[in-house]
């Protein structure tokens, strides 16, 4: 596995998200592309990880409701891919989202991208539907994953 170094950037810092999605996403898009996603949005979270100072990867998400953080982008450079970084940046916003008091993680896989599908199965996300794009034209499966506990008041039972 990758020792990675995540670093988190601020939301106004999509510049390095931007570049990096044009080396690993066709069609290339401009920063102002991921600005309007994530206008507006409560708790955006970006993330680039970095290895020997160069960056290898990014992660931007954002509340999508008040108990849930959702994954929009995640990305890994190809002559990295298979090292774990996409799962480093994962567990990163994972601990972000826990710390924020978020109860459940959650991100949709188009069905073609097979490592990222299985990387939502080995670390315990539930599949919880699949929905058509449009865009893409293919089915985007969902996945959630609760990483917080819900505590039960015992006297209750």
């Amino acid at each position: 596995m990758a020792d990675a170094i995540i670093d988190r950037l601020s939301p106004t810092d999509v510049d390095t998200a931007a570049h990096l999605y044009n080396q690993i996403f066709r069609p290339t898009r401009d920063a102002d592309w991921i600005r309007r996603r994530i206008e507006g949005r409560r708790s955006v979270l970006i993330q680039v990880a970095r290895i020997n100072h160069d960056a290898m990867g990014f992660y931007i998400g954002f509340e999508h409701k008040p108990d849930t953080l959702f994954t929009w982008l995640v990305g890994v450079m190809p002559d990295v891919r298979r090292s774990g970084i996409a799962t480093q940046l994962m567990h990163a916003a994972e601990d972000f989202a826990r710390t924020e008091g978020y109860k459940y993680m959650r991100f949709e896989c188009d069905n073609r991208i097979r490592p990222f599908l299985h990387f939502g199965i080995a670390n315990a996300y539930d599949i919880v539907g699949i929905r058509w794009d449009s865009e893409r034209l293919s089915n985007l499966v969902i996945f959630e994953r609760q990483i917080l506990e819900q505590h039960r008041n015992d006297a209750e039972d």
